[in-house]
């Protein structure tokens, strides 16, 4: 790889871009943080401060015109997703979108075909592919410790009821709400892991959920798959359970049950740093269980959570791509599918009735 560091700007200076992106950003090294957009600077919140090193910002235009940068972090809000990835691009930067992507799979057509058309780099950081749970549940379906798949029960459950950011009587911006905040997650992974399914079912819960009220607090999907494996996948803000459900997975010779979500997003909430001893590190109180079939009877052992390569392996690979030696992280028409996936289950819950891909 070449000596020379890329230079990459974030656009925000939200819990996006502080939590999610900063920390790898700085540790790689393969990156260098060159430039931050903060368009409101406050006593207590002020990038100058916290990078008094490198450039701020206070508007997109100014930041684009810089000739340094070499990657665009678009950290901001989903609906203003499409519209800045558009500039960044046109600008000749290569991009990295927060997802959700963009709220329609049609914005997403007209983003990819101006990033070929402009032959830079387009991903989006789909970092949960890179969760210790998700890449154990890959390690137990590719060694066949359970047999013959036929559910896949994934959850994004958690009692965090002031998460959703919207007064009672305000719809969630475009692309906002549980199914694009936590769902993108969910359907990232299993068509990741699986590929597209079939059919999708959106069953309620989305809309109205709380009496009187616009804000949705949960979704529930069901994709079916050709084999006749069924995936639910639910995701919730105000679950009330102390051991959240993360995965069930059961097959004719198995089955693995996770509790808890990956544990990378607390550390880095709590201040820990990628590169600290214990980032990443599932403890063995939360370790999941596989029960399988041992001479005609059921017997349950605990199974270790992998150590993952972190959120950190996004910002490695996408280094890569850059340089041309490697695929992107994620396919922005990977991320496009799962968009495709949440307007069917939309249109599905809308119209009551399976609707097939």
């Amino acid at each position: 790889m070449e000596d020379r560091k890329l230079k990459a700007g974030v656009i925000g200076y939200g819990t996006s871009a502080k939590v999610f992106h900063i920390p790898f950003i700085v540790a790689s090294p393969h990156f260098l943080l060159h430039a931050i957009v903060q368009r409101s600077i406050t006593n207590q919140d002020d990038a100058r401060v916290n990078f008094p090193d490198i450039k701020v910002y206070r508007s997109v235009e100014d930041f684009l015109e810089d000739r340094e940068l070499d990657v665009v972090v678009v950290a901001t809000g989903p609906e203003s997703h499409f519209a800045l990835t558009k500039l960044a691009l046109e600008a000749g930067k290569h991009v990295v979108v927060e997802k959700p992507f963009v709220p329609t799979s049609a914005e997403a057509d007209q983003l990819i075909a101006l990033a070929e058309g402009h032959q830079r780099v387009l991903t989006v950081y789909q970092n949960r592919r890179w969760d210790a749970d998700f890449l154990t549940v890959l390690e137990i379906l590719d060694q066949r410790m359970l047999g013959n798949i036929s559910e896949w029960e994934s959850h994004f459950d958690m009692y965090m009821p002031n998460l959703l950011g919207a007064s009672d009587n305000e719809d969630p911006p475009p692309g906002g709400g549980v199914l694009y905040g936590l769902g993108v997650h969910l359907i990232d992974q299993v068509v990741f892991a699986l590929g597209m399914p079939q059919s999708v079912t959106g069953i309620g819960g989305w809309k109205g959920a709380k009496p009187a009220t616009k804000i949705e607090t949960s979704c529930t999907i069901l994709l079916q798959y050709e084999t006749g494996l069924l995936v639910t996948l639910k995701g919730n803000v105000v679950s009330t359970e102390t051991e959240q459900l993360r995965f069930w997975i059961r097959g004719d010779e198995g089955s693995y049950k996770k509790h808890y979500l990956d544990i990378q997003e607390d550390q880095l909430v709590s201040g820990c740093k990628p590169g600290d001893g214990s980032f990443g590190i599932d403890p063995e109180s939360r370790y999941g269980a596989i029960v399988s079939v041992i001479g005609g009877k059921l017997v349950r052992r605990s199974f270790p959570t992998c150590k993952p390569p972190t959120y950190g392996a996004f910002y490695n690979l996408l280094a890569k791509s850059i340089l041309g030696q490697s695929d992107v992280p994620v396919k922005a028409t990977d991320a496009r599918n799962v968009i495709r996936i949440i307007e069917l289950a939309i249109k599905s819950c809308s119209e009551g009735r399976t609707l097939s891909l």
